[in-house]
């Protein structure tokens, strides 16, 4: 699938832009703060409701408006021309509304599963060097987009999760002698938590048991050396691949019994999916503490190119967004990744140096820069534009 039409409407620092896209790769280039992020973070937030930057959505409202609308045509494939409408409108503190083919959604992640996308920027360094929710928010959102509906899974999670949450803490308020009937409204708790724990669980180790000889595989391509990349899943209940949905979920409903006196007493929920990591490894050593910058950075990016083969292997093909990626890279890191991404359907790049990007990757380029976005000739093979032919939009 690729974009073939990007419309904004009072999104981050573009009171209008339109832009035509086309498959193959796409390239805008400007100096740094003229807006080239914030076109791919749009597309990118259309695929999965959410922002690589920020975890509000005020700041993707331009300031001093009241909402922000993000539309895009979507084509199914190079040999399907089916396309899509999708849109949606942000209204923070409200609930954002959502379109697909110009009707109106209950809900706007029912768009999900419509554009699907693959992002690495700067900020996905965390994912080896933070803390163990960036590792889990990847994965949860690399599930969502294999399976879509499971975007609701983890809602009635976080749903559960903080009503009981708020049971434990008034429990621990109240002591030990004002518990009537609480151990039963406790367990009706419990059962919640553990089938939709166990179900997000399940495909968490699914999803990380088929991405690991992906994510391996292209972190050997990138930064070819002695030590292999490695992927493990850390839960207290020790649950693995092998296990089903129900094995899991009956060992939730022990662990949580066996910690009940603590919950209580911290007044948090001590097990669950919530309190899982991904161990990431070069060789024997885990990654955080140990991998070099360059290591680590070489680590985060075969992450993403491992979830982008892991879809393509499912017959999934997503959009590959690369936002500010080249400018850390060394030449020979640059060729080897243009290599493995040249054969996507379609590829966004943002970068400040437009000799950052490998020449051989081709494709259209713009420039970004006073609110404009502009188009430049194509490179290589393709059929020249006339300059300056696609844009547009004033930045505030």
């Amino acid at each position: 699938m690729f974009v073939t039409h990007l419309s904004l409407a009072d999104f981050r620092s573009y009171p209008v832009a339109e832009v035509a896209l086309e498959p193959g790769v796409t390239t805008f280039t400007g100096a740094n703060g003229q807006g080239k992020t914030n076109l791919v973070e749009a597309i990118d937030y259309l695929a999965t409701l959410g922002s690589h930057r920020v975890s509000s959505e005020q700041p993707l409202v331009r300031h001093g408006a009241e909402r922000a609308i993000v539309r895009a045509r979507v084509q199914a494939g190079l040999h399907d021309g089916r396309q899509l409408v999708l849109e949606i409108e942000l209204l923070p503190g409200r609930q954002n509304r959502a379109s697909l083919n110009r009707a109106p959604l209950r809900r706007p992640r029912e768009l999900l599963g419509a554009l699907r996308t693959v992002v690495f920027s700067p900020e996905d360094l965390a994912l080896v060097k933070g803390d163990p929710s960036e590792r889990r928010r990847f994965l949860d959102e690399l599930i969502t987009t294999r399976w879509p509906r499971l975007a609701g899974v983890r809602a009635d999670y976080d749903r559960v999760l903080r009503q009981r949450s708020t049971l434990l803490k008034s429990l621990g308020v109240r002591g030990r002698g004002q518990r009537d009937g609480a151990d039963a409204s406790l367990a009706v708790w419990d059962e919640s938590l553990a089938r939709f724990g166990a179900e997000l669980m399940h495909a968490r180790l699914d999803t990380l048991a088929a991405l690991a000889p992906h994510a391996a595989a292209a972190y050997t391509a990138i930064a070819p050396t002695n030590n292999a990349a490695r992927l493990e899943y850390r839960c207290a209940i020790g649950a693995d691949a092998t296990m089903s949905q129900d094995e899991i979920e009956a060992r939730l409903i022990v662990a949580m019994g066996e910690r009940r006196g603590d919950e209580i007493q911290r007044g948090v929920c001590l097990v669950g999916p919530h309190r899982d990591d991904v161990l990431l490894g070069l060789g024997e050593l885990p990654a955080k503490g140990y991998a070099s910058h360059g290591e680590s950075w070489s680590f985060a990016l075969s992450l993403k190119l491992g979830a982008f083969g892991l879809l393509r292997d499912e017959g999934v093909q997503p959009v590959l967004i690369l936002d500010d990626v080249f400018a850390e890279l060394d030449q020979l890191r640059r060729q080897r990744l243009a290599g493995m991404i040249a054969g996507a359907e379609q590829v966004l790049i943002t970068a400040a140096v437009p000799d950052d990007v490998p020449s051989e990757l081709g494709g259209r380029r713009f420039s970004v820069g006073g609110g404009e976005v502009r188009a430049e000739s194509v490179v290589s093979d393709q059929t020249e534009l006339p300059q300056g032919s696609e844009v547009h939009g004033a930045r505030s």
